[in-house]
């Protein structure tokens, strides 16, 4: 199946602003699919820094958010 082909039938299903959002960006869609380079490294990390910085909101000062994700000298 194209990505093509994909977004028609999608137009036409529960999922149609997807889509219509997918064809106004179809360009970036393609390089996304085809590129061999991928930015997940970064964004894991990134997800985990503000998944540990929301658990410690209003608990701790920056020495403490330090201490946790360096580790404790």
């Amino acid at each position: 199946m194209t990505l093509a082909s994909w977004i028609e039938r999608a137009r036409v299903s529960l999922v149609a602003s997807f889509a219509s959002g997918v064809t106004k960006d179809e360009a970036a869609v393609r390089a996304a699919i085809t590129s061999p380079w991928s930015n997940g490294q970064t964004e894991g990390q990134i997800k985990h820094l503000k998944l540990v910085s929301r658990e410690m909101y209003g608990r701790g000062k920056i020495d403490l958010l330090q201490a946790r994700l360096i580790g404790a000298e």
